[in-house]
């Protein structure tokens, strides 16, 4: 994904993040597509790929558990602080989606040890909001994004990333504009 992010232009110069939900990471890139650092990350409760239409205007206690997806798609995103003052990574204002330090105030929710569990399984608990380590957040998301724009990209999970993104595979495309003068001088030489 971020190969194709850079030999597209999509990220129109910008830094970017790649949410992999399906293996629980983040993934957080210069503008010119070198990767600054990747770390593992908590996700909506629910899988899906669809932000239930107005969620980001109701409040938490009426979210259902089934509607407590991380959507995915591209998002234009930006530092800000939440209504509580703490600097966050807005990904989807709309859909109230943001990536920001990992809240631990409910011990029961075991926030912290789901981080650093070697395994996906257990990384799904949010709201929908993308949940990183702190350390993570302070010295490579804030620095990545801090004073600019940049572009999240949070993968799919029930549908490809080619129909998600209309993306390809950076190698093949390689290959066949390798493959295309040869084929070229093969037909003009009949």
């Amino acid at each position: 994904m971020a190969d194709w992010v850079v030999d597209s232009g999509d990220s129109r110069g910008l830094p970017f993040a790649i949410v992999d939900k399906k293996d629980a990471k983040v993934f957080v890139f210069d503008a010119d597509g070198r990767i600054r650092g990747a770390a593992p990350a908590l996700l909506g409760l629910a899988v899906g790929d669809d932000a239930v239409p107005g969620i980001g205007n109701r409040a938490l206690s009426t979210i259902r558990p089934e509607e407590r997806t991380t959507p995915a798609g591209r998002f234009v995103a930006s530092l800000d602080r939440n209504l509580r003052g703490k600097e966050i990574l807005w990904v989807d204002y709309d859909g109230a989606v943001s990536l920001h330090p990992v809240v631990s105030s409910k011990a029961e929710e075991r926030r912290l040890q789901r981080l650093a569990t070697p395994t996906p399984l257990d990384n799904r608990i949010s709201y929908g909001c993308i949940n990183v380590p702190v350390k993570f957040f302070d010295n490579v998301v804030r620095p990545a994004f801090l004073g600019t724009n940049g572009i999240v990209y949070v993968l799919p999970e029930t549908r490809s990333a080619q129909q998600e993104f209309a993306s390809y595979d950076v190698d093949e495309r390689a290959r066949q504009f390798t493959l295309a003068p040869s084929i070229e001088a093969n037909l003009t030489q009949r």
